[in-house]
């Protein structure tokens, strides 16, 4: 459940503030206010309470820009959240209907600026900082899965291997077939 409070904004680690951006959680219009995407979260505090909210990136599951207004009537910053963020009173609605539970698994949170030409911007600083916190379920084991080849190139063990079988298959075939052409004669 998200609760407006009040807190500070973030101090460090800040890749954008984005003032005039309006919030909102699911379909409930927060207003306008600032947001600051800082590599510890994303947090949102209105322009006219000084209440707002923060985001994990481990529960952000999905960022996306979207420009598709039959999705939503305005561009936007589109985040998805593996969990139900609920407004006080929505809480109190959701804990008589317990049975709707495959709604209740996600949110959707979308961050609309006031000038929608920084929404590229806003996309990049959320991926840098999202980098920085991967999902523990989808890390790539410390067993030597990927081997560094030579610079910036890497390649499964496995898949070398097979790579090089594959690699001596042709070469064979290249020497055998090296000589096939060379008393052609050209034809006029």
């Amino acid at each position: 459940m998200v609760v407006l409070s009040s807190f500070p904004p973030p101090t460090e680690g800040i890749k954008l503030v984005q003032p005039n951006t309006g919030a909102f959680i699911n379909t409930r219009d927060l207003g306008q206010g600032t947001l600051y995407i800082a590599e510890s979260r994303v947090s949102w505090v209105s322009a006219t309470s000084g209440q707002g909210f923060s985001l994990e990136y481990p529960h952000i599951s999905l960022h996306a820009v979207s420009k598709d207004p039959s999705a939503f009537p305005q561009e936007c910053l589109y985040l998805m959240l593996d969990s139900r963020l609920d407004e006080p009173d929505e809480a109190l609605d959701n804990q008589d209907s317990e049975d709707d539970e495959s709604e209740s698994d996600m949110s959707e949170v979308r961050f609309i600026p006031e000038d929608r030409g920084l929404l590229d911007a806003m996309y990049h600083a959320m991926t840098i900082c999202q980098t920085l916190h991967p999902d523990p379920n989808e890390s790539i084991s410390d067993e030597g899965d990927f081997e560094d080849t030579e610079e910036g190139e890497y390649c499964l063990d496995g898949a070398e291997t097979a790579e090089n079988d594959h690699d001596n298959g042709e070469a064979e075939n290249m020497e055998s077939d090296m000589g096939q052409f060379e008393d052609a004669d050209p034809e006029h």
